[in-house]
């Protein structure tokens, strides 16, 4: 049996080094006494893929997470921001290192997959749906009583600002910092309590200005100062319990400026079906002959009818926005060619992102697209982080679609736009500068032998710091 390090990995969602500054002292302090390596992004460079590759060390081709969500063709749904662990293929990093010392234990804080996990504590965020129809926020631990014991001694997950208007903003009860905080907070209840060899925690905060304004608005200023904060004094309380850190990245978020909807373009060359429902229009993807499931700067494109795979191609090549097609052959080049990934996969240009839009009239929209609802939409939709700005009185109906709420009738959460051009930063793509690339800073400079690393060596350094 080896001797093994405690370890705590730090995930600072959308830190580069374009940010590292004068508003991140603590982070600079530690890279000051350690080393720090670019990361050449996972592809698609987003949160699900990402942490899959870091956790096992096998591209999309092998561990299957191809996106954050993708079309089940036996279903025949887009089902996006699922929780189970069982979609990931391949052995995790916790996995390999459990048989190598007696006593070893893994926490997994928020990272995704996180539901039937085979680490041996995991907090993850997981409302409950009541047969009423209501969605009452919560979490999903394992074990099952830590769900309680932490809850009573750090009060409720602050839901509402892990996603949504509310999110990296001072809303109502919640500082912008809330979800972060509470996850922080949460990392040092789980090393009191249980000292895990290796902790994996989720810090959010950056991703949302991030996307909201963009890298280089001044707005973003107070973000970098919260979350340096919050990371600094992780760092900090580890080191005072003899617990080495890293600290990571999944991607780099840059300034965009132009929505494209790839869905729409599909819907007018008569690709598309929609449903009627209630006299607003549903996507029907297996009634399609031809959609794309986007997500940030890659949308895969799925073709229930293959012998429409030149024209798809030629529509998307030409069309403003796209930079590339990714048939099979550049799938297998890039290490993507999975059964779940799309029959084409479109990247976007450098100042673009793709909607899920589908829908040639706003008024004809599906309910659920002026909501928060990460499952329902057939794909990521950032703008749910905006308010309408067409609302008159935001907080007043807010306050009145809650008291319908809390008095048990039924109601919508209708305060997202739709507009798409509010967004200004996204990802999934590789940057165009190495210094908009993810990070890997660690405090023992000798584990770090080169400045720059693949996505699949993130795991292999991760494990060599604990069995350092």
């Amino acid at each position: 049996m080896n001797y093994m390090a405690r370890t705590a990995v730090l995930n600072v969602v959308g830190l580069t080094g374009s940010l590292l500054g004068p508003d991140t002292p603590r982070l600079n302090a530690f890279l000051q006494t350690g080393a720090k390596s670019v990361i050449v992004p996972a592809f698609p460079a987003v949160t699900c893929t990402a942490q899959s590759t870091y956790l096992t060390g096998l591209p999309p081709a092998r561990h299957g997470i191809v996106a954050n969500g993708w079309y089940n063709r036996e279903l025949a749904e887009v089902q996006f921001w699922k929780q189970s662990e069982h979609l990931v293929q391949g052995r995790k990093l916790w996995e390999e290192l459990r048989p190598l010392a007696a006593g070893f234990t893994c926490a997994k804080l928020f990272w995704w997959y996180n539901m039937y996990s085979s680490a041996d504590y995991a907090i993850t965020p997981r409302p409950m749906y009541p047969a009423d129809g209501r969605k009452v926020f919560d979490i999903y631990t394992h074990p099952a009583p830590i769900r309680g014991e932490i809850k009573r001694d750090l009060g409720e997950f602050p839901f509402p600002a892990f996603w949504g208007p509310a999110a990296g903003v001072r809303a109502g009860p919640f500082v912008p910092q809330a979800a972060s905080r509470w996850i922080a907070d949460a990392a040092k209840w789980i090393e009191r309590k249980y000292s895990p060899t290796l902790n994996l925690v989720y810090l959010p905060h950056l991703d949302y200005n991030l996307q909201r304004f963009g890298p280089k608005d001044p707005r973003l200023v107070p973000d970098l100062r919260l979350i340096d904060t919050l990371a600094g004094d992780l760092i900090d309380f580890f080191q005072e319990r003899s617990v080495q850190t890293v600290v990571l990245s999944e991607y780099g978020i840059t300034g965009v400026d132009a929505p494209v909807h790839l869905n729409r373009l599909f819907r007018e060359r008569g690709w598309i079906a929609v449903r009627d429902e209630l006299g607003l229009e549903l996507l029907d993807c297996g009634a399609s002959q031809v959609f794309a499931v986007a997500d940030h700067q890659v949308a895969h494109v799925y073709l229930n009818d293959r012998a429409l795979e030149a024209p798809v191609r030629a529509a998307l090549e030409n069309h403003p926005g796209v930079e590339r097609v990714l048939g099979p052959a550049e799938q297998a080049a890039l290490g993507v060619n999975h059964a779940r990934a799309g029959d084409l996969i479109a990247v976007a240009a450098p100042r673009a992102w793709f909607t899920y839009y589908y829908w040639l009239d706003d008024r004809r929209a599906p309910d659920f697209a002026r909501c928060v609802d990460i499952h329902r939409k057939p794909g990521y939709d950032p703008v749910e982080l905006f308010l309408d700005p067409g609302l008159k009185w935001p907080p007043l109906k807010i306050a009145w679609r809650l008291l319908q709420k809390k008095l048990g009738f039924r109601m919508l959460m209708d305060v997202v736009p739709l507009e798409a051009a509010l967004v200004k930063g996204s990802h999934g793509r590789r940057p165009e500068s190495a210094a908009d690339f993810p990070l890997l800073i660690s405090g023992r400079r000798e584990l770090l032998p080169t400045a720059r690393l693949e996505a699949t060596e993130v795991h292999d350094v991760l494990r060599q710091h604990v069995l350092a």
